[in-house]
């Protein structure tokens, strides 16, 4: 797991505008005129979020006359959630474990 880049990443999706144009993107690719609609800042806003998920490898964007249309990356999804399985995966099992440990214990404590 590279812990640089999924640190970046995270960073780049800690502010709440940007994780909204994460899961906009994520139903299917956008112009920034699409984007912004969803939005109550200017457009020089925008591309200032879109530059910054952009330069963490979340977001591609593609020029189509004037417009900017941005698509979520494949590859970062797979990586992102790759690696967060891998970060969690060892504590979904404890979390099992002690589940299963407090179940027990109340058995044991109710029959006494």
């Amino acid at each position: 797991m590279d812990y640089e880049r999924i640190s970046l990443a995270l960073k780049a999706m800690a502010d709440p505008k940007r994780m909204k144009i994460i899961d906009l993107l994520s139903y299917s690719d956008m112009c920034a005129c699409d984007v912004l609609n969803h939005f109550d800042f200017t457009q020089p806003t925008l591309s200032h979020h879109m530059k910054v998920l952009e330069k963490v490898g979340i977001v591609s964007v593609s020029k189509q006359k004037q417009w900017h249309h941005y698509t979520l990356r494949e590859d970062f999804v797979e990586e992102f959630m790759d690696s967060m399985t891998h970060l969690f995966s060892d504590c979904t099992e404890n979390i099992e474990t002690n589940a299963k440990r407090k179940n027990q214990t109340n058995k044991e404590t109710s029959i006494k």
